[in-house]
């Protein structure tokens, strides 16, 4: 079964986000505002998304 693509956008500055929360963040390859990135819906990228939720938006 193939895995479906996730678009992430961050919309949100990080400024306020705990530090744990901002390595996310760049764990994922979010690092300036209205920049977007694909990613496979793995369950580790699932959990990461669920933290941040405040920052993001998914497609």
């Amino acid at each position: 079964m193939a895995e479906k693509e996730l678009k992430i956008k961050l919309i949100k500055s990080f400024i306020g986000a705990s530090e744990r929360q901002r390595n996310t963040l760049r764990a994922l390859g979010l690092r300036k505002m209205q920049q977007e990135v694909t990613h496979k819906a793995t369950p580790q990228i699932l959990g990461m998304l669920d933290k941040i939720q405040r920052w993001v938006e998914i497609k």
